[in-house]
């Protein structure tokens, strides 16, 4: 018998002795360990540290039966069951990309994690403008091996379906479609972070828009039943270890079977949250690498798309012509607005990002918001037909309002 037989919260004080317990493959010098709480341990879960002078290491993850951001929010404890079974799942699609798993504990609700500090975590490295050169690659790597390879087109679909019975969390998706798709147009549950200075602006473009809101609620629903691929679901760069020769994701306690283009979407909205930070400190080197991140992201997915979706594709009805490249346009469709939500709700809503929140110069940190509440992505690849005229759209745009309109993919180029 064990006192973690029984769930209970653990404290740095419990936890060297819950490792000794658990993480039993690892041969540790008990006399020199120790846990310790990381700078960076996210919004919903309780981590630790727990190292030895022999260079041993591992993270420990517990969730508790409320959220780190917030007593209000209590998503079942069963979340980290459910976030080592896609790290495990992850760690079969794109090998190497995710962190090594050693155990999950279904009584504690915990488990033990690959520790990565030899990493940092992405968000930080954004804040001190840090550029790394091969980040579009190795992440289109990752969205394309995790989210190709778990879709209908290219799995068994009993196995994805079996996959999905196992990675049902209401609570999690609840959370998701309230933050995301709901709070952030209407403020309902008052608990939405809006920078006061730009009150009357939120109210305006945000809660007031009644297309704005037909377009949301239209993205609401396609992510609740569009079961496409096995989804990261919170991919943003605090979800993302990085250094100069490669890159981790990890977090995926709110992954679920869903649309492709939202995990993709959240790559490129953060993007131009570091991008927001760059401007604000005028830093040029850094804005220029952000701005061709983003365009490489969509570039390297759409190629690598067309590249392995004739190797992988093992669906008949997948391989009739023109159906590879209408699932494409859907895919970058929903990219567009899903990266219009991740700028909203991170701007005005409850979880607000520190790359906006840290610029000190109001009016700069006014333009960064504006710029993420008013951005528009655009999909070029019409599954229709449609043509669409960049200049016409921007001078239809600057119309409608009085502040700048920039093309930044025009002005990268130029």
């Amino acid at each position: 018998m064990s006192r973690f037989d029984t769930y209970f919260q653990m404290e740095e004080k419990d936890i060297v002795e819950y490792t000794l317990l658990k993480a039993t493959s690892i041969d540790w010098d008990k006399d020199s360990m120790k846990a310790v709480i990381p700078k960076e341990h996210g919004n919903l879960n309780y981590v630790y540290r727990v190292t030895d002078d022999k260079g041993h290491s591992i993270y420990i993850k517990q969730a508790g039966t409320e959220t780190r951001i917030s007593k209000d929010m209590k998503p079942s404890r069963d979340r980290n069951r459910l976030e080592s079974e896609i790290l495990m799942l992850q760690e079969k699609f794109a090998s190497g990309m995710v962190p090594y798993i050693y155990f999950y504990d279904t009584v504690m609700c915990a488990c033990g994690m690959e520790d990565c500090s030899d990493f940092s975590v992405m968000r930080q490295a954004m804040l001190e403008h840090k550029i790394y050169p091969h980040f579009t690659e190795k992440i289109t790597d990752f969205l394309i091996e995790t989210l190709l390879k778990s879709s209908d087109v290219v799995i068994d679909h009993k196995e994805k379906k079996v996959i999905g019975g196992k990675l049902v969390s209401p609570d999690l998706c609840d959370i998701t479609e309230k933050l995301v798709f709901m709070e952030p147009y209407n403020d309902l549950n008052h608990r939405n972070n809006v920078f006061p200075p730009n009150a009357d602006f939120v109210k305006k473009e945000l809660y007031e828009d009644k297309t704005l809101h037909f377009e949301v609620a239209k993205l609401k629903f396609n992510f609740m039943t569009n079961a496409q691929a096995l989804i990261h679901g919170d991919l943003h760069t605090g979800s993302i270890f990085i250094k100069e020769d490669g890159l981790k994701v990890f977090d995926p306690e709110f992954g679920i079977l869903g649309p492709c283009g939202y995990d993709i979407g959240n790559v490129i909205a953060n993007l131009i949250f570091a991008y927001d930070n760059g401007i604000a400190y005028g830093k040029k080197e850094f804005t220029d690498w952000i701005l061709k991140s983003v365009e490489e992201v969509i570039d390297l997915f759409i190629e690598k798309y067309n590249k392995y979706y004739d190797e992988w594709v093992s669906e008949p009805m997948a391989m009739v012509e023109g159906f590879k490249e209408y699932y494409l346009n859907g895919i970058l469709r929903d990219t567009a607005g899903f990266t219009g939500t991740e700028l909203h709700r991170r701007t005005v809503g409850m979880a607000n990002v520190t790359d906006v929140t840290t610029i000190e110069d109001e009016k700069k940190r006014l333009v960064a918001e504006r710029i993420n509440i008013l951005a528009i992505t655009i999909n070029p690849f019409s599954a229709y037909g449609h043509h669409y005229d960049s200049e016409k759209f921007l001078a239809y745009m600057q119309k409608c309002t009085d502040l700048p309109v920039i093309n930044i993919e025009s002005n990268y180029r130029g």
